[in-house]
């Protein structure tokens, strides 16, 4: 149930703070009073669109704060799945709306998505609208109250379940006949780029060394004529000169044989022999260098082919490096071999698709058989109810027609009404305003008995009624109210005198007009009424009749 309501700066509301009774609520004022602004603030708890249009003149922001009772665990699984405190079933609601137009939610002081107030609103308020009879055209609307009276939930969340399967299989089985149709497209064109990238033969690291070896080759000239020059100074040819290891190695024996008379001669021996054997080495390797060097155009020519080959597949196919290329290659041989697994998995899914077709039918068939069995009773229980409201020849029906099939099944409902007892038709199309309204409380009332609703709000579900129906309107409001708290905001005293608390919203104006609400005592409840009785003017009779209509 709602226990209280705190409201600041919400359009003609600065500063509202109320609590609330179990029972029949019951609120009235005079017609522009601000009601419907007191609904509109509710609203937004439940999810509603805002928007920078419902903050007070002169505020930065409006803020709209439920604190609620319940103690069903399905609200209790919601906020476990958002983390949030479950505390004893309270729940403080909040939404703050900034004048920049974003607003944001809270539950228990936890920010939440704004989807999570309506999952939640769902399990504890009920808001009917003035303008709500137009969802007797709604399909969706009349569907769920019979689903509702049928008591089918787990049939409904099985045919759902089985739905949203089917689907899914259907879109991975449209997506897969897409790719394929899409390969099939292009299979030519990626066999023919895979072909040229397989035919290359690539390898990863090879245009290193193939830049490499080119340097060699068109260097090739230079290198043999610097080897061939080194060696020659360390070892040359011709006798005509002496070379350098040569002349090292006379050089160390020279100082080897002093070295007898003088000790430290045999030591420079020592090091001009190592200098030797290490200068040997070096024109050893000198040599091989200037063996392995080749000159060949030819060699040349096939080199400088292939790096523009690969040059050429870098620059096609968008790569910077060969192993980018042989990335490429396997990509595109992954593709050519895709639409193998693909047409597997296509057929695959065609023996799923009708699996699932054949459960979702089965399931939807289970749940038309629930809803036929349900709708008698149904259109029994809201004829009983209309007669009580005074249609006494009413006929009420509630027919079932194929329809396309969804995760509710295939089954649309139509309400049939006559207020004649005679040729009934669809009630959103025949019936006048009053019938409306009682057929719209009949319909909710008959919801409350199986939705276990702690809370539920009537916005002049009266409308278009008056006299004795608009008394017996009241009394089935009236007992709704002792199985669940009921706001019933009303223009009518036969209904205004049925509640166990009634609230008065008017205007005050100071500075500016603003809306405010106060629970009324006994005796202002009488001139409330009495004022609604006699208008503008409260008279004598006026108060004796209102007198009379509380202890009735």
């Amino acid at each position: 149930m709602l226990s209280a309501l705190h409201i600041s700066h919400y359009i003609l509301i600065d500063s509202l703070d109320v609590a609330f009774p179990e029972g029949l609520v019951i609120i009235t004022g005079q017609t522009g009073a601000g009601k419907s602004i007191l609904l509109g603030a509710l609203s937004l708890l439940t999810g509603a669109r805002a928007d920078a249009s419902v903050i007070s003149d002169g505020a930065d922001s409006c803020v709209v704060e439920g604190e609620f009772r319940s103690a069903d665990p399905r609200i209790r699984e919601i906020l476990d799945r958002q983390e949030v405190e479950w505390d004893e079933g309270c729940l403080l609601i909040r939404r703050v709306v900034h004048r920049s137009g974003r607003s944001r939610s809270f539950v228990n002081d936890c920010p939440v998505q704004v989807g999570v107030l309506s999952e939640l609103a769902s399990r504890l308020v009920d808001i009917h609208s003035q303008h709500q009879s137009l969802v007797l055209a709604d399909p969706l609307f009349r569907l769920s109250v019979l689903d509702l009276f049928a008591g089918d939930e787990e049939q409904l969340e099985a045919c759902r379940t089985a739905w949203r399967d089917l689907q899914r299989r259907k879109t991975e089985s449209r997506e897969i006949r897409e790719r394929l149709d899409r390969l099939e497209a292009e299979r030519d064109y990626n066999e023919a780029r895979y072909q040229r990238l397989e035919e290359a033969r690539l390898r990863d690291g090879e245009l290193e060394e193939l830049e490499a070896e080119q340097t060699r080759l068109a260097n090739a000239g230079q290198i043999k004529e610097a080897l061939s020059g080194v060696g020659e100074m360390l070892s040359p040819s011709s006798g005509e000169l002496p070379g350098l290891v040569p002349t090292l190695k006379e050089a160390s024996r020279l100082l080897s044989r002093t070295g007898v008379f003088l000790p430290e001669a045999a030591d420079l021996a020592a090091r001009l022999e190592a200098s030797r054997i290490e200068l040997d080495d070096i024109l050893s390797e000198v040599g091989r260098l200037d063996a392995g060097v080749e000159v060949s155009p030819q060699r040349l020519e096939a080199v400088e082919d292939r790096m523009s080959l690969l040059y050429d597949l870098l620059k096609k196919y968008h790569c910077e490096t060969l192993a980018g290329l042989i990335e490429t290659r396997d990509q595109l041989s992954s593709l050519l071999y895709d639409s193998t697994a693909l047409e597997d998995r296509a057929e695959a899914l065609d023996a799923e698709i009708a699996a699932a077709q054949e459960r979702w039918e089965t399931l939807s068939a289970q749940l038309h058989g629930k809803r036929l069995a349900a709708a008698p009773g149904l259109a029994a229980r809201i004829a009983d109810r209309l007669r009580f409201l005074e249609l006494d020849r009413a006929l009420f029906d509630v027919a079932l027609e194929p329809a396309p099939g969804d995760g509710d099944g295939a089954d649309a409902v139509r309400f049939l009404f006559s207020s004649t007892g005679r040729h009934p038709a669809d009630v959103s199309k025949c019936a006048s305003g009053g019938e409306l309204s009682r057929v719209m409380l009949s319909l909710k009332a008959t919801m409350a008995d199986f939705m276990q609703m702690p809370t539920m709000v009537f916005d002049e579900i009266d409308s278009g009624v008056s006299g004795s129906v608009a008394d017996k309107m009241g009394s089935m409001i009236c007992a709704m109210g002792g199985r669940m708290q009921v706001f019933a905001i009303t223009h009518l005293p036969q209904v205004a005198a049925k509640g166990q608390a009634h609230f008065l919203v008017s205007k005050e104006a100071a500075d500016r007009v603003v809306s405010t609400i106060k629970k009324l005592s006994p005796e202002e409840r009488v001139f409330e009424i009495a004022r609604m009785l006699s208008g503008s003017s409260v008279t004598e009779e006026a108060v004796a009749n209102a007198r009379r209509l509380l202890t009735d």
